[in-house]
């Protein structure tokens, strides 16, 4: 199976299409752009989902749902908002056979729809704060698709919060920042930085946009998740006030915050190889395979009963485990499978290995015989849990060296393009232009500001562009 693999190094965007359908995460949907995501890679969503909405839950939001239809004329109050997501929009005209007086937006976001039920619920400030998130689809009409990465329809939870001062706002912002930050390094072992979108990249509508940025393994870089301070805009669009505890009204502060389906792109192009998926196993589906192996129907009967005892002794410990015991394929062929699918941790276990009561583990992050251990049955859950956390640490650690080592300090323009045409990666330098200057860069060499960078060791310093005196610094890079 691995040989239909492209690698990496020939082509990554072909290889990373090959890995998707072929560890059979996703495929194409007959409508152009859209994705059908199978069971394998929606469970995958489902260990993202259940690690957010823990972290969400601990912070004091609470889930709800709203509608997937947006009357225009919701959009067209933000002239911002509605400028920045017109070109996406798919809007119906008809419904039942008739046109419809008011055409409706499927969903490109929503904090349209949202602010106008909150403008209902929100009177006075002992309603405030509201903490709501929300898990569901969106669409937006997007000219180049791939899998996972950029589809015209996708899933992902959105939060929307409203706040009764600026400061509160402002505090959930960045809290919210800081959980993305901690879900990603935590259970993903993605290293991201965080960090404020420029003026130029920030979200329609929203006052101060803030992302993590992760480094792909070509040295692109992809938005992960974004969290958006909204100050007074949506409020005022659609009138969310309260009466404050003077008895007086005001506009509420709220956010946007959300996190997609395109995170799994992230994950299988951050740790993924030449043989297939790596999956941290914190987030894997199955953080364990057992595949055992026979030659005749005696072997088969006593290998099969270890096997399950294995089984049922991980799995009563809460890990998640597959025992392969298909009789119409080889082992060999088994083992090629579940690389491909990225399991982090294989259990062999053969004839001999139930003689001696012992197992082999495999590590999927290690090739080859250097990842094979024979370990005892006794204390096995111990050993097991320990190699599992010792998978996703070498994960994130391997991550953390491969960005560093691709990021690049440059202290001028011809510098630059020279770095980024010959080493791409993530280029960090001290930056004082405009969004004029941001856009000319872009066009002479496709790299953005992917943001701001929260953390500024370096301390003041002469802008690589304009040459001006300036604390900020910028992470240009090629992105996705």
């Amino acid at each position: 199976m691995a040989e239909k693999i492209t690698p990496r190094s020939q082509d990554f965007a072909r290889w990373y299409t090959d890995v998707v359908q072929r560890a059979d995460m996703a495929d194409y949907a007959p409508v152009r752009g859209c994705m059908v995501i199978k069971p394998y890679g929606y469970a995958l969503w489902e260990n993202i989902q259940s690690a957010l909405d823990r972290r969400f839950k601990a912070t004091g939001h609470v889930n709800a749902y709203f509608p997937l239809f947006i009357p225009m004329s919701f959009l067209q109050k933000e002239a911002e908002h509605v400028e920045g997501f017109s070109p996406e929009l798919a809007v119906v005209t008809h419904g039942g056979g008739e046109e419809l007086e008011e055409p409706l937006a499927i969903r490109p976001t929503s904090e349209t729809i949202i602010g106008h039920m909150y403008a209902q619920w929100i009177r006075s400030y002992r309603d405030l704060p509201v903490l709501i998130n929300q898990w569901a689809n969106v669409v937006r009409w997007e000219k180049r698709t791939r899998l996972f990465l950029r589809t015209t329809e996708f899933l992902w939870q959105e939060g929307h919060t409203a706040h009764a001062t600026k400061e509160e706002a402002l505090e959930e912002t960045l809290r919210i920042l800081n959980v993305y930050t901690d879900f990603a390094v935590k259970e993903a072992a993605i290293p991201v930085i965080p960090g404020k979108k420029s003026e130029r990249e920030k979200f329609a509508g929203a006052v101060e946009s803030y992302t993590i940025e992760a480094m792909m393994g070509n040295g692109w870089a992809l938005q992960a998740a974004t969290s958006h301070f909204l100050g007074q805009n949506f409020a005022r669009a659609f009138e969310i006030r309260y009466l404050d505890q003077n008895n007086q009204l005001q506009y509420v502060w709220t956010t946007s915050w959300g996190l997609s389906t395109r995170f799994i792109g992230a994950i299988i192009m951050v740790h993924g190889d030449d043989q297939g998926l790596i999956l941290p196993p914190r987030l894997a589906p199955y953080q364990i395979v057992i595949v055992p192996i026979w030659r005749n129907d005696e072997e088969r009967t006593a290998v099969l009963e270890a096997a399950q005892r294995v089984a049922d002794e991980l799995t009563d410990a809460d890990m998640r485990v597959k025992l392969d015991d298909r009789d119409n394929v080889s082992p060999g062929f088994k083992f090629n499978d579940w690389e491909m699918r990225g399991v982090p941790l294989r259990i062999e276990i053969g004839p001999r290995d139930v003689e001696k009561h012992q197992v082999v583990l495999a590590r999927r992050d290690v090739p080859g015989q250097e990842g094979k251990r024979f370990v005892s049955r006794d204390g096995l859950v111990q050993q097991v849990q320990a190699m599992l956390e010792a998978i996703q640490a070498t994960l994130l650690e391997r991550a953390t060296r491969f960005r560093d080592e691709n990021t690049h300090r440059v202290e001028s323009y011809e510098e630059f393009k020279e770095v980024l045409a010959s080493q791409g990666g993530f280029i960090r330098v001290h930056w004082a232009g405009t969004s004029e200057d941001e856009a000319r860069i872009q066009e002479e060499t496709k790299a953005t500001i992917r943001c701001l960078p929260l953390d500024v060791p370096e301390g003041p310093g002469r802008c690589f562009y304009t040459g001006k005196e300036t604390e900020q610094v910028a992470i240009f890079a090629r992105a996705y």
